[in-house]
């Protein structure tokens, strides 16, 4: 595939949210690596209207669910229901039977419903009464949440954490790029005018082509430098483990396919790190995450 196309893709969902070029390419990031995403921010500040653009520009089927306090499971894998015509049950497919699947506001959910993720987001099926049934390929889960100190809010356990490959933030806009929003069109109106810049068929050989870039033995003696960090550097009630060091390779990839790479520098593996792994560590003190992200850094040396 041409890297014209994956600037087209950058570019059309840049100019759907504005100012936030960074955010953008980690999301795709995420996305090319076949890993879930969990965008935590303030309401209004485009984390839906991220996801419906990622789903639109990447040509795949979309589904939407707002999280409430009273969702069950069955809201989002579906319901057998029984067919008096027939005497038999019949199921009744949830919205999760989709490419792309909104988890809105995940984390105003019991509990109970979120975990009813975990399965779809590891194995890419669901199975409904003892029958495994199988998921569309691609499959992924973009969640959002608002931060956990607003009232009605569920924190995501651990578990349901680590399925998540980034957590990323958006943020307010600068000064230039909310004068520019406020002047210009409705999002939700552009959104309705974007096109399919792949065909899943691309959108999958973009991904095995992500696969299939190389990560020298330098590289990975560095990641595992920095898994090794987390684990025995005492900052950390736990550290990292092998299934976070492999998606940290993975993401450090794809943000080298899309810079126009065929293998990974340190500097790719620096620029996810944060997005990889802040989620999956909890700090022993109260120092803040940029203090200790920098100690990380300029501590584990990259090798030469």
């Amino acid at each position: 595939m041409a890297q014209g196309s994956i600037h087209a893709i950058l570019d059309q969902l840049n100019h759907i949210i504005l100012g936030k070029p960074q955010a953008v390419k980690l999301a795709l990031s995420c996305l090319l690596a076949r890993g879930h995403l969990l965008i935590e921010d303030v309401p209004g500040v485009g984390k839906t209207t991220l996801a419906h653009a990622l789903a639109s520009t990447l040509g795949l089927s979309f589904q939407r669910v707002q999280f409430t306090s009273d969702m069950l499971p069955a809201d989002i894998i579906g319901v057998s229901v029984y067919d008096r015509e027939q005497s038999v049950f019949s199921f009744h497919r949830g919205p999760i039977f989709c490419q792309l699947l909104l988890a809105d506001e995940i984390n105003r959910a019991s509990p109970r419903t979120q975990s009813a993720l975990l399965e779809a987001m590891e194995e890419q099926q669901v199975t409904v009464e003892g029958e495994a049934m199988p998921l569309k390929d691609p499959f992924f889960v973009i969640a959002t949440q608002n931060p956990t100190h607003q009232i009605g809010t569920f924190p995501l356990p651990e578990s349901q954490l680590d399925r998540f490959l980034m957590r990323i933030a958006i943020g307010y806009p600068d000064a230039q790029a909310e004068h520019d929003l406020l002047k210009g069109e409705d999002r939700r109106h552009l959104l309705q005018h974007l096109s399919s810049q792949l065909s899943v068929s691309e959108l999958l050989n973009l991904q095995q082509r992500v696969n299939q870039l190389t990560a020298s033995d330098q590289l990975i003696h560095y990641v595992q430098a920095l898994l090794n960090y987390t684990r025995e550097s005492g900052r950390f009630v736990s550290g990292l483990s092998p299934r976070a060091g492999l998606g940290l390779v993975r993401a450090a990839k794809a943000w080298a396919c899309i810079d126009g790479r065929d293998f990974v520098l340190p500097e790719d593996v620096q620029s996810v790190l944060p997005s990889v792994v802040e989620h999956r560590l909890q700090l022993t003190d109260n120092s803040l995450q940029a203090d200790w992200l920098s100690e990380m850094l300029q501590t584990v040396p990259i090798p030469r």
